[in-house]
């Protein structure tokens, strides 16, 4: 998790926590108390996620009301240790892109443990009540972005989608240095900010649809990513818009970057030129910006910011070497909830048959279910019949949005194949053509 905020509640979906969903984490006779927040303690319970992520022990005025406005306190817990927040947690509606659709999910984020009070259960309290109350109210699946590796398996989730960031070297890219506009009749303006609070969050809903791993954003994400909202932990530059419309005047993409505006010693520009958003609806508008952002003048790098492991930037590239990469790590973690309802609102690019024995350490998800598949939907229902693949919740979700390789989490033993071939079978139905991609942390 992290304290960010940048992507807060989206529009609410089918997915409602009730308030008293912390009750079954509270009264364990140890004087600590779990229970939802009241308004006159939200600065309190901000000041506790601060001393959880090691960012500042007190917050400022000005940043306890710029955050408020993104959290629900019907959703937002502590841990109260003689009246003081030793432990925070928050919860909140989201849609997560899964392949062929969309499905409401349960986000999860600002998860802390004071330095004092670790090793105590209070995670586990916290997660277990509300992933608890998340399924009573049929919610399919719940996402987080894990900011340790090894806490949230336990709890079910597994890492769903990749994430790597470039930085390429403009003089080694090949690029002639002429570029004049796109090859294909499209044209790309740089746009007011007013422009984009107007057209940016229609283009990402289409966008949205069809980039399984992307989840939504609301109207308070925008505000903060144009500057109409500011929070002083969330240090705020205005970008550089660029937007691509096609020959016929369609919008179908945008790119926002930064530049740091740095001189050499020979008083030669020397910028870093930062892709903090690049979304696009077409691959003529993907290449179009990314040679945009490439043939700045006086840049001398780009980093591309974190996109899919397959992301086109590098390729683009006459020389793609000249793009290293940076980072690469999981980002986006999923936790499937209702096993008949996520498997079912996806799509598979292949078809088959197959049963699944899913184990759960929760008890949320557990069962036998046959799975019947292919690119037009599925059917997946509890099933007597014996397991062909059988596997925890967690590698579930690390299967879901179509990244992790079935075949490969049987050779690590994370799988295991009960009938010789179900595991090919798995490979065929879960893998998609391209990686599933999350652009945001929440």
């Amino acid at each position: 998790m992290t304290p960010d905020d940048a992507t807060t509640p989206p529009t609410p979906t089918t997915d409602t926590i009730p308030s008293t969903a912390t009750a079954a984490a509270s009264g364990r006779g140890d004087g600590i108390e779990i229970r939802n927040v009241t308004e006159d303690e939200f600065p309190d319970w901000i000041r506790a996620v601060g001393v959880g992520f090691l960012s500042t022990p007190s917050a400022a005025e000005a940043e306890i009301e710029g955050r408020r406005g993104g959290v629900d306190l019907a959703r937002t817990t502590g841990a109260l240790d003689d009246g003081r927040f030793v432990a925070t947690y928050r919860s909140f509606p989201q849609t997560l892109a899964v392949p062929g659709g969309t499905l409401p999910s349960h986000a999860v984020t600002n998860v802390t443990v004071s330095p004092t009070h670790r090793r105590r259960g209070l995670l586990s309290r916290m997660m277990t009540a509300d992933l608890a109350a998340a399924k009573e109210a049929g919610t399919p699946v719940s996402t987080l972005i894990a900011a340790e590796y090894l806490i949230y398996g336990r709890f079910g989730y597994g890492p769903a989608t990749k994430a790597t960031a470039w930085t390429a070297e403009l003089a080694r890219t090949g690029l002639d240095g002429r570029w004049s506009g796109p090859r294909d009749g499209g044209r790309i303006d740089l746009v007011p900010l007013e422009e984009v609070r107007k057209t940016a969050p229609e283009l990402y809903g289409r966008f949205l649809a069809g980039q399984p791993g992307a989840v939504s954003r609301d109207e308070r994400w925008w505000k903060l990513a144009t500057g109409e909202i500011q929070v002083p932990s969330m240090p705020w530059t205005e970008p550089f818009w660029a937007a691509y419309r096609s020959a016929s005047g369609e919008l179908e993409g945008l790119a926002a970057y930064t530049s740091d505006r740095k001189w050499d010693d020979a008083k030669q520009p020397d910028n870093t030129v930062t892709v903090q958003q690049l979304f696009t609806v077409s691959t003529a508008a993907e290449r179009a910006l990314w040679e945009y952002v490439c043939s700045l003048d006086w840049a001398s790098r780009v980093r591309s910011g974190e996109r899919a492991p397959d992301d086109l930037f590098p390729d683009l590239l006459p020389d793609p070497r000249a793009a290293r990469i940076q980072t690469q790590a999981d980002f986006l973690w999923l936790r499937i909830l209702d096993v008949t309802r996520a498997l079912e609102g996806r799509t598979y690019e292949g078809e088959g048959s197959l049963v699944l024995g899913v184990t759960d350490g929760l008890g949320l998800a557990e069962g036998r279910f046959r799975l019947e598949a292919g690119p037009d939907g599925a059917s997946c229902v509890p099933t007597g019949d014996a397991a062909e693949l059988t596997l925890d919740i967690r590698e579930l979700g690390s299967l879901y949005l179509g990244d992790a390789s079935p075949v490969r989490l049987t050779a690590l033993g994370a799988v295991r194949e009960e009938r010789p071939g179900a595991a090919a079978v798995a490979e065929r139905l879960f893998r998609t053509a391209r990686r599933p991609w999350c652009p945001d942390v929440f």
